[in-house]
């Protein structure tokens, strides 16, 4: 039985996922994440041969990472983990292995993940965001990737907010290089800043700190539901997906689905919004089920 090998790159930590043509899960290892481009690729032929040995069969390789390739130039561009910009991730990967790999941004392989078996199943237009310390997301229409000619498709969080008041105008400066990018407002860090002041991180407490009463917790969470409100209807507007699905570790939050889509009424161009806001099934497995699935897109 063929098997699909994924792997999801992130700056801390990198994870292989094995699965077998019914999509079952025949094996799954963790490793820290070298921060640096020889390292990664050393890493990533190590962990595809040992899990081949143990499996006893070769697998199609799909890698998701936090970044895209250039179509000009084939090398990695956009990566919030800064090392890997600028190399032939793909090219070196495949050269170590022996044999072509598939790469793509992380939020592409949550949309994949989502699509084929997860809380998109059976949609047929997703549109897959991550809310997390970074903010994107990915398309897929009809079972298939979209990427997009320049492939960029998905890249929703270096668009400006949508709408702004004057109190959120021009908004806070963005690692790309602008200013009020939609991550700079939905991001995890940027909604503890809001409620904690400037150098706070963690925004996973707030919740139940708004529930226990806390002023300062409430209102930012109600901003930051306006905001992603805002942010989303600009892609109903746009894409008018089946579906909506939301990872990363905001996506916890359980008044987002009730909050935001009462909140997007008001921006999106139509009498009647039934788009539905759904709660990623495969959560941070998502990415890594996604890379392995990346051939199937072809």
């Amino acid at each position: 039985m063929a098997i699909r090998l994924g792997i999801d790159l992130g700056g801390t930590k990198t994870e292989i996922v094995a699965l077998d043509e019914a999509g079952a899960i025949r094996l799954r290892r963790r490793a820290p994440t070298p921060p640096a481009h020889a390292g990664v690729v050393a890493l990533i032929g190590g962990l595809v041969e040992a899990a081949e040995r143990e499996l006893g069969q070769q697998g199609t390789v799909g890698i998701g990472i936090p970044g895209s390739l250039s179509p000009a130039t084939g090398l990695v561009r956009g990566a919030n983990s800064t090392w890997l910009n600028g190399g032939r991730l793909d090219a070196d990967i495949a050269a170590r292995l022996g044999r072509p790999v598939r790469l793509s941004n992380d939020a592409n392989c949550l949309a994949m993940s989502e699509a084929a078996d997860g809380a998109g199943a059976g949609h047929g237009t997703v549109f897959a965001a991550i809310l997390g310390t970074g903010v994107g997301a990915g398309i897929v229409i009809g079972g298939r990737l979209v990427e997009g000619r320049n492939r960029i498709a998905g890249e929703w969080g270096h668009n400006p907010l949508p709408w702004m008041t004057p109190a959120e105008h021009p908004g806070p400066a963005c690692w790309c290089g602008r200013r009020g990018c939609i991550e700079t407002f939905l991001c995890g860090p940027a909604l503890a800043a809001d409620a904690d002041g400037r150098g706070a991180r963690d925004a996973g407490p707030l919740p139940l700190r708004a529930a226990a009463g806390d002023q300062s917790a409430a209102a930012a969470l109600a901003r930051h539901a306006d905001r992603l409100a805002r942010a989303l209807a600009h892609v109903i507007n746009l894409l008018d997906p089946d579906c909506i699905v939301l990872a990363g570790g905001l996506s916890n939050m359980a008044h987002l689905y009730e909050e935001v889509p009462r909140r997007w009424r008001d921006f999106v161009f139509s009498d009647v919004v039934e788009t539905p806001l759904l709660r990623a099934q495969h959560g941070d497995s998502s990415g890594v089920l996604g890379a392995a699935r990346l051939w199937d897109a072809a």
